[in-house]
Parts: structure tokens; sequence; C-alpha cells
């Protein structure tokens, strides 16, 4: 798979592997897990630049949420006791979801998202915890919302800069809250065909005080249901609710039919996943519906 690679770098600090990248005129790739990179095996990259020795496989406190290092591996997301008590462990649940034991020992975070797969696992409970990612280049750091970071299929706003931590702030208090991952593949370990990750707060009159919901696999990019959040914001929490917001998320997505799913199956289990994800939350946030 990687019989055309002609050079293998293994950088001590990032800039020295943004110089590599720079100085090789397009030829070279960063590897972290590669389990994305072997998949795509594009004979047009000549050389790869790894990143295991850059200091960026961690996860820990920051501010008022938590940095996770773009090397951080999906076992390591997973099995990580801070990332499987944050907002009912749907960042956990999502790496857990992430292919076979072996794909996750190896693949990353940064990894899954510069990939920018619209089906992206973790792509939808980091959009819903309103995560923000940071990427360098020669001009510098940026950061950026997670939200403004995908641009299309397999593109992203980091361009040929170097994805470096995510950031994923605590979630909203002062309200009784709940979280869900939801997702559909044809195999546990396939990639999916309709994920979803929702999460809500409420008063004591069982009003919505906050409201997230992400969709992957359904549109060129991970997305935010924005039109469902609004229709639930306010509203007194109720099935009839969530029937109307699960019927507006059906109407907000823009699926495509592929090998693996028709648009219009996508479209009904973008509704159903989305029920499903909004019940489950207001389980947890103690509202008997």
């Amino acid at each position: 798979m990687f019989d055309h690679i002609q050079a293998f770098h293994r950088p001590r600090n990032i800039q020295e592997a943004l110089r590599l990248i720079q100085d090789g005129g397009g030829g070279g790739r960063f590897l972290a897990g590669g389990t994305d990179l072997a998949v795509q095996a594009d004979r047009s990259v000549r050389f790869l630049v790894d990143l295991s020795k850059l200091g960026l496989n961690y996860i820990r406190p920051s501010g008022s949420g938590w940095a996770i290092g773009a090397t951080t591996t999906m076992a390591e997301l997973e099995k990580s006791p801070a990332i499987r008590a944050l907002a009912n462990g749907i960042l956990a649940k999502a790496a857990a979801s992430c292919g076979t034991v072996q794909n996750r020992n190896m693949a990353t975070l940064g990894g899954n998202l510069v990939n920018a797969s619209p089906a992206a696992d973790t792509a939808t409970p980091l959009l819903a915890l309103d995560a923000v990612v940071t990427f360098t280049d020669a001009q510098g750091q940026r950061t950026t919302a997670l939200a403004g970071f995908f641009s299309g299929p397999h593109r992203t706003a980091a361009g040929g800069a170097l994805l470096v931590e995510v950031e994923v702030p605590e979630p909203p208090a002062g309200a009784r809250a709940g979280w869900s991952f939801r997702k559909l593949g044809r195999t546990q370990s396939d990639i999916s065909l309709v994920n979803a990750a929702a999460g809500l707060g409420v008063g004591p009159d069982n009003c919505v005080q906050w409201v997230r919901i992400a969709l992957g696999a359904v549109a060129p990019t991970p997305m935010r249901a924005a039109n469902a959040e609004k229709l639930l914001a306010g509203r007194k929490l109720e099935p009839g609710v969530i029937d109307e917001a699960a019927a507006e998320v059906a109407r907000e997505v823009r699926p495509i039919s592929d090998i693996r799913a028709s648009a219009d199956y996508r479209r009904q289990m973008s509704g159903v996943l989305v029920k499903r994800a909004l019940q489950e939350c207001a389980r947890q946030a103690e509202c008997a519906l």
C-alpha cells in the first residue's frame, strides 16, 4: 500500500515537520495513525512525515474544559476516565465505534477530523460540544470553531497546516442535562450510514434551555441541525415536540445515495436517530415523556 513512498521522516518538533512538508513541493503528507492514508492509496504522495514524536498525544484539563492532542488515539479516548465522564461519554462512545480494535489502536482524533469524511464519527459529538481546533503553519497558530473547520468532503480550513489540538469546553451548567450519541452502520465496525449526537438542558418546568443536534454522513460535511435546534429552544419537552424536531431534521439534511445506502434511507434514519437521541437525553434529564 505504501510501495510508492520514497522517503519517511520522523521530526522531533512541529517546526521541523512543517518545514519538511513545505520543502516537499506538495508531495508529502503528515502521518499519524495512517488508517485513512493507507485506504486512500494516493500515489501522488512521495514522502511521509511521522507525527509520533511531536508530543501531541495527551488529554489534559484546559481552562473550563479539556485539551486533546491531535495524535491521541481512538482507543485512548475510549478508555479515558475524563472523556468517559464528559457529557455522558458521547465522545468516548463515538471513538469506540471507529472501526475495529486494531484500527482504534492506531487511528487518531486529528486524523479523523483532518480526513474530513462527512461520516467522521468523532465530528458529531465534537460539534455538539462546541469544540474548537488549533492548527499551525509557518504563519503561526490559528484557532477556529470546529463548525467552521470543514469546508467540503475531505476538505478543511487547515489547508496544509498541521492540526495540533482539539479543545472541548465543559457543557453548560445550571440545567438538568442529557447527552446521546447514536450510530447506524451496516456492521458494528463499518463507517456510519448516519450518526447523530445530541445534548439538551431543561429547566424546572421541563422547558428546553439549550439544545445541540449534530449529524454525520447526511451532508457534504458533518453538520449542526440549526433549524431543529431553533424549533426546540424554549419549548416544553414533550413527545410531540421531539417528533417535530425529528421531522425537521429529516427536512434539513442533504444526504446522497452511494454503495452503502440511498439518500431516502439516510433521510428517514436521520429523523429516527435524532428522535432516539433526544429521548435518551430527556431520560437523563429526568423528564417524563
